[in-house]
């Protein structure tokens, strides 16, 4: 039963990074979700101070609050400062990062909140982590229902949202002409990035998550020309490598969230080198085969 709720938290995480990491793929913004993702920090420690709790909602809010405002700051230098946005993003996120990393080890030592579990986290300790209540109720690992919670809520404002994404993604030039803000929608997205990100905190890390909203969707990005199918190929990835990583690192006896974005890596170096569309391997096998029929054409 523990292998099932860590390949079901991995898989639920890896869905919601994935829906999200496509549209930050195609808007060439995959660092952005790393800067929010460790921007995000002082978020959920402020979050904490000021409920006092560790709630995953309160954390939630704390994270998306900074997450819309690290995309801000982004802006701000790359219009106002006129820096590149590579340049925005480094000095906006390792700022943030380390304005969280310095809050922690100084005023929360005396708490259950410390780098090691925001920075690497553990899907191993889903199990353990249970929803109990006062009455005595048991309702299953924590992260479960956090992670659904969260799927549920980033399906809901893609399905809700499209349009305006799809838009924004692809011709912000013409949704703007048609009276759709790209501002707030990128915002948006943001807001819905850093939320999926603090919510896999406990799971895989701030780190490991970046390699979640990155890798599927861009092995999905090699394996097709058409949107709909890379968020349908995303998911299938999400479950391929959570079922595989997991056992991968039953195998090692290794980490189960480094495990399983190995896997990832490994599938989006298979999609590099044989996608039968921008397969490295496939694409010359074709320039061979169209190489040999020319140099046959003479002698017919």
């Amino acid at each position: 039963m523990d292998a099932f709720y860590i390949i079901t938290v991995s898989t639920l995480i890896a869905i919601s990074c994935g829906i999200l990491g496509c549209f930050l793929i195609l808007r060439k913004m995959a660092m952005v979700g790393d800067a929010i993702s460790h921007a995000v920090l002082p978020g959920i420690v402020l979050a904490y101070f000021i409920t006092g709790t560790r709630d995953s909602i309160w954390m939630i809010v704390g994270a998306g609050m900074l997450g819309i405002f690290t995309t801000f700051l982004i802006e701000f230098f790359h219009k106002k400062a006129r820096l590149q946005t590579d340049a925005a993003i480094g000095v906006t996120f390792t700022w943030l990062f380390a304005l969280g990393i310095i809050l922690i080890s100084v005023f929360a030592g005396q708490v259950d909140l410390d780098q090691d579990c925001v920075l690497y986290g553990e899907i191993a300790y889903v199990p353990i982590d249970l929803w109990i209540t006062e009455s005595g109720q048991n309702y299953g690992p924590r992260a479960l229902h956090v992670s659904y919670i969260v799927l549920i809520l980033i399906v809901l404002f893609v399905r809700v949202g499209f349009k305006q994404l799809y838009l924004t993604t692809f011709d912000p030039a013409f949704a703007a002409t048609v009276g759709i803000s790209v501002s707030l929608w990128n915002y948006l997205l943001m807001g819905a990035v850093s939320m999926t990100t603090v919510a896999s905190f406990d799971s895989v890390g701030a780190i490991l998550v970046v390699a979640l909203l990155v890798a599927p969707p861009a092995t999905a990005y090699l394996l097709t020309d058409k949107f709909k199918y890379m968020l349908i190929i995303t998911c299938i990835i999400a479950v391929i490598i959570s079922f595989f990583g997991y056992y991968l690192a039953v195998y090692l006896d290794g980490s189960i969230a480094g495990a399983i974005v190995t896997v990832a890596g490994i599938l989006f170096m298979l999609a590099f080198l044989f996608s039968p569309s921008n397969g490295i391997v496939f694409k010359r096998y074709l320039q061979k085969k169209e190489a040999a029929k020319l140099s046959q054409e003479p002698a017919q």
